[in-house]
């Protein structure tokens, strides 16, 4: 078990071998891949402990994402960057484990109902990607087809998940999906910038005042549109006019290139290969059975065939566009 030892008594351990004085309240908050803790503080706010999943990124590649995190921060952008110690240290060990540790912010999911949020969003967006364009990463990995569309389905064809029943069907249309996403890739000349990465509404905290960014633990390279695409829902028309928004806010600050909108779909269809494998690879941690029972199931894999078919179709349909 990858977390086996980390008790109420470790994580608190390890916040005061920080240099924080605990008041020994605990919360655990919602995270799986990691396990993030709410930890009160004496005579001060609570913090936010993050307990890195062993084997998952190097020390270099989480130094690097809290150096970026912190330099948006220092660019007055409404990142949550990990807290230092007095000698800058901000990955921390303790029985074998690694951590950091946060400021705790609040806030709720975005309205993203209202234009105005969607416009303030791309306003930010823009922000960060200005910011994600002047250097490269050079220890985090690139967003491509072969870390997050065929290596997740070596991943499924290599287990027992699959019902028998539904393993040809995936086998095919998982390749001509990937085969679709490649063509798509390739047809295309983007630029590759710094990324949040997983810029789902559960990664932004937002109040009356505005909007926090938390969690760049998936920050990677790729097209600007990754960190887009994921805020727009609903039917086209809708997803139309949200993007509208987006842009209009984000071009005030950095540039789009129209051309990455030919990616959203092979990007949401990168990200349901993704997510299988993801589970899958994880269910020797306890936390997964007990979150996702439906995996082990065949309605969850007859449900995944289905949306891989609509993300194939929806690949051959013309792309979201703007209006300039």
């Amino acid at each position: 078990m990858p977390f086996a030892g980390l008790d109420p008594d470790c994580i608190l351990d390890a916040v005061e071998a920080a240099g924080h004085r605990c008041d020994g309240r605990l919360l655990a908050l919602n995270s799986y891949e990691n396990r993030v803790w709410q930890v009160g503080r004496e005579d001060d706010t609570p913090l936010v402990a993050k307990f890195y999943r062993a084997g998952r990124w190097r020390d270099a590649q989480i130094l690097e994402e809290h150096a970026w995190s912190a330099d948006l921060a220092a660019a007055e952008l409404p990142v949550v960057a990990p807290l230092a110690a007095a000698d800058g240290t901000t990955l921390f060990r303790h029985r074998g484990f690694r951590y950091a540790l946060y400021p705790r912010h609040g806030g709720r999911w975005p309205p993203l109902d209202d234009p105005e949020t969607l416009y303030r969003l791309g306003r930010l967006l823009g922000r960060i990607h200005a910011h994600g364009a002047q250097a490269p990463f050079r220890e985090r990995p690139a967003l491509d087809v072969e870390r997050f569309g065929h290596e997740p389905r070596a991943t499924v064809l290599a287990g027992s998940w699959l019902p028998a029943y539904l393993r040809e069907a995936y086998a095919t249309l998982s390749r001509d999906l990937l085969a679709a996403i490649e063509a798509a890739f390739a047809g295309l000349r983007w630029r590759s910038i710094r990324l949040h990465g997983d810029c789902h509404p559960g990664n932004l905290l937002w109040t009356d005042e505005g909007c926090h960014f938390v969690d760049l633990d998936d920050a990677v390279s790729g097209p600007a549109v990754q960190d887009l695409w994921m805020l727009l829902s609903g039917e086209r028309d809708e997803r139309q006019l949200q993007l509208a928004e987006l842009i209009e806010g984000y071009r005030e600050f950095h540039d789009f290139d129209a051309r990455e909108l030919a990616l959203i779909e092979p990007l949401r269809a990168l990200r349901q290969l993704h997510y299988a494998a993801w589970i899958a690879r994880r269910w020797d941690d306890p936390a997964f059975p007990a979150a996702f029972p439906w995996f082990a199931g065949p309605r969850y894999w007859e449900e995944h065939v289905l949306a891989l078919r609509e993300c194939l179709a929806a690949l051959g349909e013309p792309p979201l566009s703007l209006w300039d």
